[in-house]
Order: C-alpha cells, then sequence, then structure tokens
C-alpha cells in the first residue's frame, strides 16, 4: 500500500496570526499561560508539524485504501494506526491545553487548535479517534461526580482508553429529541441501557483496551423530547473488566474517512448493558452534549481548514511544476515555450481564490480560539466581567460560522484544487481526490450546516438581547472607519462596509418573519444569511491582515525574505474583498425579495 506522505501546511501563516494579527504575547507568560512564551509556541508548532509528517501523513492514503474490516464482532483499523496512537500520547500533543492537575500542558486553545490543523491535515480518519476521546474525557471533567473523573479522565488523557459520543439512532438523526434508547434505574444506582445507535465515530477499534461511550438515553419516566434525555457512561469493558453487553452491528461504507469506524452500535441486546449517569442529575443529557458538540464543532471547522490548506498547498506546488501551453502573450506562436501553469491567468485566478478563503477560514479560527484564551485569562485571574461576556458573546456567535462556513468551502477548495490538477487530480496518484472525499462529511456531521444556520439566526442572533451581535457590528464598523482612506485598500473596505450594512439589514429582516407571521422564511434564507455573516468576517479579518502585512512591508529591506508573505496577504484581502465580498449585498438582495418557491411548490410538482 502507498504510504507517501502529501500532506502541507504553512508554518509562516501560523505564526503572523498568532503574533502579528492577534497577538497572543499579550496573554501567555503570565496566569493561566504562565509556562508559555513566543518561543516555546513556535517551537511546538514546527515539532508538532514534523511529528504529523513523520507519523501521520505516510499513513493517509494507505489507511483510505485498507480502511477498516470488522470481523467477529471487533474493528480492525488500518496497519500502523496503533503504534502512531502510541507515539502521539507519548509526545503529548493531545494536552497541550489541559490543565496541570489533569495531566496537561495548560497552553493557550489556539495553539493547541492549530495543532489539531496539523493532526486532522496529515490523517483525517486516524485524528477521529483521539479528537473524540479527548471530548469525551472533557465532558466526564465538566459534569462528572468526582469518583467518575477519577475513574476514567486519566486513562483517557493518556491514552489507555478511547472515547466516544452517540446520539444518532436509526429514526433520530438531527430529531435527537426523538432518541429512544432506554435506560432503567438499578438498584445500585446504576442503569441499564438498551438501544440501537449509528454512525458512531470510532464505535469501535483495536487500537485500546477499552471505549468509553457518552450515551444520550431517556429514563421510563423522562418527558418527550430533547428536554428527557440524559448522558450516560457506558464503557465497552466494565472497569472490573467484564464485558458490558455492547455489540458492533456493523461498520459504514463510506465515501471519506475511510479509516475511521463509523459503527452501528447495539446497547443491552442480551440485557446485561450497564451504564452510569453523568453527575448526579437525570435529564440534563442535552446541555452536558453540547458542551462536547459547541467544541466539536469548532474541531470540524478546522478539519475543514486542515485539507482545504493541504490542498491549495499541493495544487499549489503542482502548477509551479507542472508544464502546459504556452504564454497568452505568445498564443499565437505554436513554437514557443510550454509554461508552467500557474502562469495561466486562470490557474492563477483558482490559486488565489484558494489562498484567500483559506488563509480567511484559519483568520477566523484562530480569531474564535484567542476569544476562547482571553476567557480562560480572564475567569483564571478575576478579569472584568464586561469583558468576559463580550468575549464569550464572540465565541457564541463565531462558532456557526467557523462550522458550517469552514466546511463547505473546504469541499470547495478542494474540488477547485482537483480543477488545477486537471486529469490528474482526478487520479489517486494525487492527494486532492482522497481530500475532496474526506471533506464532504464536515457539512454534515456535528449538526448539520442548515442546523448551524438556524443556531446563528434563531438563537445567537438574540442572545444577550442582541448584545453579541452588536459588538461584532461595532468592531468592524471601527475597523471600516480607521481604514476606509487608506489609499492602497480604500477600495476594498468601502465594499466590506457595504457587506456589514447589507448584514445588518437583513439581520433584522429575521426579527420581523419571527413576529409577523412569517416564520417560514428563515429557514428558507438561514443558510444564506450564515454565508453572508462568515464572508464579511473574513472580508474583514483579511483586511487586518492586509494592513498589518503594509505596515510591515514598510519597514522591510527590499530583499527581506517576508516580503513575498506579506505581499501575498495584501493580494489575498485584496481579491476576497473585490470577488467575493459583493456577493454579500447580492444576498441580501435576495433575501428581501422573500420568494416562497421553495415552500409553496407542490411535493408532485418536483417530479416523479
Amino acid at each position: 500500500m502507498a504510504q507517501q506522505n502529501y500532506y502541507k501546511a504553512n508554518l509562516r501563516d501560523l505564526s503572523f496570526l498568532l503574533f502579528e494579527q492577534f497577538h497572543l504575547d499579550e496573554i501567555i507568560g503570565k496566569e493561566p499561560y504562565a509556562n508559555w512564551g513566543k518561543d516555546e509556541v513556535l517551537a511546538v508548532l514546527e515539532e508538532a508539524y514534523g511529528w504529523a509528517q513523520k507519523y501521520l501523513g505516510p499513513l493517509n492514503s494507505s489507511g483510505d485504501e485498507f480502511g477498516c474490516k470488522l470481523e467477529n464482532g471487533q474493528v480492525k483499523v488500518p496497519p500502523g494506526f496503533k503504534e502512531a496512537w502510541q507515539e502521539l500520547f507519548k509526545a503529548g500533543w493531545r494536552t497541550l491545553a489541559i490543565e496541570e492537575k489533569h495531566g496537561g500542558q495548560a497552553g493557550p486553545f489556539s495553539l493547541a487548535m492549530l495543532v489539531e490543523e496539523f493532526m486532522c491535515g496529515s490523517n483525517t480518519s486516524f485524528n477521529m479517534y483521539p479528537a473524540l476521546t479527548q471530548g469525551a474525557a472533557d465532558v466526564i471533567l465538566a459534569f462528572g461526580t468526582p469518583e467518575q473523573q477519577d475513574r476514567y479522565v486519566a486513562n483517557m488523557f493518556n491514552g489507555k482508553w478511547a472515547g466516544t459520543m452517540c446520539l444518532t439512532e436509526p429514526h433520530a438523526g438531527s430529531d435527537v429529541g426523538s432518541a429512544s434508547t432506554i435506560a432503567k434505574r438499578r438498584d445500585d444506582g446504576t442503569y441499564e441501557i438498551q438501544g440501537t445507535k449509528i454512525f458512531i465515530s470510532g464505535g469501535d477499534q483495536d487500537i485500546t483496551d477499552n471505549i468509553i461511550h457518552m450515551v444520550l438515553a431517556r429514563t421510563p419516566d423522562a418527558p418527550p423530547g430533547t428536554k428527557g434525555l440524559s448522558l450516560f457512561i457506558v464503557p465497552k469493558v466494565r472497569v472490573d473488566g467484564t464485558p458490558n453487553d455492547v455489540k458492533v452491528a456493523g461498520i459504514e461504507h463510506k465515501m471519506g474517512i475511510k479509516a475511521s469506524a463509523t459503527a452501528q452500535l447495539v446497547f443491552g441486546e442480551d440485557g446485561k448493558c450497564i451504564g452510569e449517569l453523568v453527575g448526579t442529575v437525570e435529564q440534563k443529557g442535552m446541555s452536558q452534549m453540547f458542551h462536547l458538540m459547541n467544541y466539536a464543532r469548532i474541531g470540524v471547522g478546522i478539519q475543514g481548514l486542515s485539507l482545504a490548506s493541504s490542498a491549495y498547498l499541493n495544487a499549489l506546488d503542482y502548477a509551479k511544476d507542472r508544464k502546459q501551453g504556452s504564454s497568452i502573450k505568445q498564443w499565437k506562436d505554436a513554437t514557443a515555450p510550454r509554461v508552467p501553469i500557474i502562469e495561466h491567468a486562470d490557474v492563477r485566478r483558482m490559486l488565489l481564490d484558494m489562498k484567500s478563503r483559506t488563509e480567511g477560514i484559519r483568520a477566523l479560527a484562530v480569531k474564535l480560539t484567542m476569544h476562547i484564551d482571553r476567557v480562560n485569562a480572564l475567569e483564571k485571574t478575576g478579569g472584568d466581567k464586561n469583558q468576559i461576556e463580550y468575549h464569550q458573546g464572540q465565541v457564541d456567535l463565531l462558532v456557526p460560522l467557523l462550522k458550517a462556513y469552514g466546511s463547505d468551502q473546504a469541499f470547495s477548495i478542494c474540488a477547485t484544487a482537483i480543477q488545477v490538477y486537471g486529469g490528474a487530480g482526478f487520479l489517486r496518484d494525487w492527494p486532492v481526490e482522497q481530500y475532496c472525499r474526506d471533506s464532504k462529511i464536515f457539512s454534515i456531521y456535528e449538526g448539520t450546516n442548515h442546523i448551524q444556520s438556524m443556531d446563528l439566526v434563531g438563537r445567537k442572533l438574540m442572545q444577550r438581547g442582541g448584545a453579541n451581535v452588536q459588538a461584532f457590528a461595532g468592531d468592524v464598523a471601527k475597523f471600516v472607519a480607521q481604514h476606509k482612506d487608506r489609499e492602497s485598500l480604500k477600495d476594498a473596505v468601502a465594499v466590506l462596509g457595504q457587506a456589514m450594512e447589507a448584514m445588518t439589514s437583513t439581520g433584522g429582516k429575521f426579527m420581523q418573519w419571527f413576529g409577523g407571521g412569517k416564520l417560514e422564511m428563515v429557514p428558507v434564507v438561514s443558510t444564506r444569511f450564515l454565508e453572508m455573516m462568515s464572508e464579511t468576517t473574513i472580508g474583514w479579518l483579511l483586511l487586518e491582515q492586509a494592513v498589518v502585512a503594509e505596515d510591515a512591508l514598510a519597514k522591510l529591506s527590499p530583499d527581506h525574505p517576508d516580503r513575498a508573505f506579506y505581499q501575498g496577504k495584501v493580494y489575498g484581502a485584496r481579491y476576497f474583498a473585490l470577488n467575493v465580498l459583493p456577493g454579500v449585498a447580492a444576498k441580501a438582495q435576495l433575501i428581501a425579495r422573500e420568494d416562497r418557491s421553495c415552500v409553496e411548490i407542490p411535493v408532485e410538482a418536483f417530479g416523479a
């Protein structure tokens, strides 16, 4: 099986984001990140990238080819995965942002997420296993009893055990409230679990000795819907070493992430599956699971970014090397020398489009995670409550943007990368076709992207009485006011201002529809609005990068090695502002028309 490593990342962009745009140096070196300085952060990025290149990248294509096998009720993962798992936990990459008292390194979350980009991008399937394990352990740490924390968390953080989240059932996908898995309380305080869960990532594997499943279920007397759900810790193997009546009914055969075992699990087929309620109070399952899902949605955005970035960088290298055709300037001369395809205007357009979108999504990710780091720093040091509310409000607002826009764009960017390669990109000889297949799931799991858009317009815009989105709009308006007269960027900044106005006016329409008897219009246009807000945010962050880059360029000598990097920032920002941002106002006009075609068309009229 092929074991070539194609994974690529741009470490210079990461250091630019952390220290030139978002100023991580303002909060490291003091509590709660007292042990971290700029040198340590940059060293971790370099070492983690090298580690992913060595241990995970070479297993990506071979893992895709091997997939997962179900043999006698046990899932077998691809060769090399178990050894990579052991090396991963030996290196400590999963505990960068975990508190020291739990065996972690107490680093900033923004750093951990950029390391996550390396892990996801080099081998998306493999990284599903440890990422879900950490998420499950975090839930037990946040809501479990001290005894549960002692029993499970350490063995999950050190890689001895793995973890999953079990929500979906055959009849209850996005409609989680329809889940029917039953939990009956036993005399000893534990629960008998009975039901079937499907699409469980990492539902079984032969990497670890045990798997700790986090299972949503309802007690017999619980009310219907999501309010009646409780969350249970259900190990594959009980702590005493006996099997816990958790069986693998099958694994899915998928378009992508083939080396991640997506399993159907049957709990309590023989009536012997025992679980523990997370914490001590029933019917808190959804709020507990959302703690996991919020971070999982950030993780999905990082997954999308990681594959989009590597797809772009691979396409860039290919375009520099592949010779085809002559320069447009010599198109009539059949004897003209063949040039690398990066000399062709449309290839350059595709590359710049991929670059601007990828770097914009990464800026969105770091912006979001830096808000988390600042919340953590303020809370741990007794900081200003208003500032805590501001930063947390921006986290809440940006999560659906990163998850939905980041994942939609990932698939689109990977498809564009295939186009740059031409026919070669459609072949398995190159990595971009796998990137494209692997990336499609990102818009579906952890809440489909339409659910993210409904979360945005139905909940997030109105949180704290609209204060969060008002603060966001104020931040953008402040940037526009500061730079609207900047000669080199004023046309691009003007478009940003127009996009912000269009977004704000459209947001007001949702309030009218909610209160004016036009509720059905909200889901019709919510996805379009999420795209508007995402593109406005990314346009803002890219133009902010351009300002930083121009200021840096003014101080550099003509032959400085960083000149090309900063020039790329300016060109990427201008391209996005002048080619993508105008679409925000156009989408606002579409929404304003209140077209109801899709809700009025009779089912029969769709066709046979």
